[in-house]
């Protein structure tokens, strides 16, 4: 022994977990709990757990967290769910709490993206199929849209009233002579654009403006706005009033949802510019999925109850304006409904549980983007994209996905091999029906990304050393609670949602 060269130890690099138990090298440990990184190679005790909210009556059964940011700060949207209902609530700040914002029976699990200081959210559940979970949009339930501000959250779009419009010559003016066909667009406060209704026909005078009269009136607080449209002069009129090109006319816009008359309206077709016609086909009532996004400045949303192998896609600047006909992205239709999409270097990616595919928006519409498959083997889970920081986006430069063999970097490609090598046994243990459970985390300031298993703990990377299988330190935390959900407040503040139910 005196002969014997000691084993010097000063090198600690995280959790091993593959293959052999007595191939683990030196510097690192075969079993790993409640301990992380300390300095470069050292380890010591994980940090500790606070509660987060300090009102008259936390939040309990917290199932998801998204990371909401609005123009005064970053803020949480949290779902509780009790086995029975779930209810979204809006986390200003540890003492500022608003809701219950939406209340639906069954909700177990929401998709959100913030656009614009709003909050669009998507209740989605679980449904068994074959021995096989599968995540898909509410049945029977749609897209929600959330101010900000405290009031409940409502219906994204909106539903048309019926009614009819009468139209008069008015007061000295102008317009182009002959039949036009005219109706009426309804705006909400949050800027959706209804499609156009109460459409009547009327010849008009080059000498005469025009007069509006009987304007319907939409339903709901939300209707802020209506607007006149109508057709260039028709030279043969065929008596059909849906079938011609319909413009919005400058200036006839009614700025209130009380008002029934407008009057002395002038325009000549040259000023008919913009096109109201691609509104009649959009969805008056959006159906719920289980995945949202945000491409080219589109709203993004698959995994509906029906249709699940659909990725429906909003005109560019309009998220809840989606076209019916031409709005939409084909996965194959394999049984498996879509589970994620994202944006990655300016390309759409959809993903489902063992397949990618990939869209680059030219110019036209979703329909005539170019479908190509990306990965026929590899896919994700609802929550298997991880978010960045406290933005609740993607990086833009890669993504961690959790795929069945591992978590992968995906930079266009899933690069090999899986950033969890080293702990390959643990990911491969997971339970695969229950991969909805994983949520990834990614810390790009403290180098860290971090997932939830489907035991409901969570593991933390330490990639400070390099983002690469072999330099990266896993580290598993177990707590006395069960954790559902993760997030980032404020850059600093990393939050857990959890129960006690197994």
């Amino acid at each position: 022994m005196r002969q014997h060269d000691p084993v010097v130890l000063n090198k600690f690099n995280g959790k091993w977990n593959r293959g052999n138990p007595f191939e683990v090298p030196l510097d690192h440990l075969p079993e790993a709990n409640n301990i992380d990184s300390y300095a470069q190679y050292g380890f010591g005790v994980r940090d500790g757990v606070d509660i987060y909210q300090n009102v008259g009556v936390p939040l309990t059964n917290v199932k998801r967290i998204y990371n909401y940011p609005t123009p005064t700060g970053n803020t949480l949207i949290v779902l509780t769910y009790d086995g029975a209902t779930g209810n979204v609530y809006h986390a200003v700040n540890p003492t500022t709490l608003f809701g219950p914002i939406l209340t639906l029976a069954g909700m177990e699990d929401i998709a959100m993206v913030p656009i614009n200081g709003r909050a669009y959210i998507s209740p989605f559940k679980t449904y068994p199929q074959g021995g096989i979970n599968f995540e898909k949009g509410l049945q029977n339930e749609f897209l929600y849209i959330y101010k900000g501000d405290g009031t409940a959250a409502r219906k994204a779009a909106g539903p048309t009233p019926a009614g009819t419009i009468t139209i008069a010559n008015g007061a000295a003016g102008h317009t182009d002579p002959g039949t036009h066909v005219f109706g009426v667009v309804g705006e909400t406060d949050t800027g959706y654009l209804s499609a156009p209704i109460a459409l009547n026909n009327f010849v008009t005078l080059a000498g005469n403006s025009v007069d509006f009269s009987t304007v319907p009136v939409f339903v709901g607080a939300q209707w802020t706005k209506r607007h006149i449209v109508a057709s260039k002069a028709i030279p043969t009129f065929n008596g059909d009033n849906n079938g011609y090109q319909l413009f919005f006319i400058p200036g006839a816009t009614i700025p209130n949802n009380v008002g029934t008359v407008l009057n002395s309206i002038s325009f000549y077709d040259g000023d008919l510019l913009l096109d109201a016609s691609h509104l009649k086909d959009n969805f008056q009532e959006i159906a719920a999925g289980a995945c949202l996004c945000v491409y080219h400045n589109r709203l993004c949303i698959g995994g509906q109850f029906i249709d699940p192998h659909l990725i429906r896609v909003s005109e560019s600047g309009e998220p809840e304006a989606i076209n019916q006909i031409d709005g939409l992205l084909t996965m194959p239709a394999d049984g498996n409904p879509v589970s994620n999409i994202a944006e990655l270097r300016d390309v759409l990616f959809g993903f489902k549980r063992t397949k990618t595919a990939g869209w680059v928006d030219n110019g036209d519409v979703p329909t005539a983007w170019p479908y190509t498959s990306v990965d026929e083997a590899l896919g994700t889970c609802v929550h298997g994209i991880a978010t960045n920081l406290d933005s609740g986006s993607s990086s833009a430069d890669f993504l961690f996905v959790a795929t069945y063999q591992g978590l992968i970097l995906f930079n266009g490609r899933y690069t090999d091999p899986e950033l969890t090598w080293k702990i390959d046994t643990d990911w491969l243990a997971m339970n695969r029906n229950e991969y909805r459970k994983i949520q990834l985390l990614n810390d790009p300031i403290r180098q860290s990304i971090w997932y939830i298993t489907t035991d409901r703990t969570i593991v933390k990377g330490d990639y400070s050393n390099g983002l690469n299988p072999k330099a990266i330190k896993w580290w598993p935390f177990s707590f006395d609670f069960f954790v559902n959900t993760i997030g980032l407040v404020n850059i600093g503040d990393f939050v857990i949602g959890a129960d006690q139910i197994p």
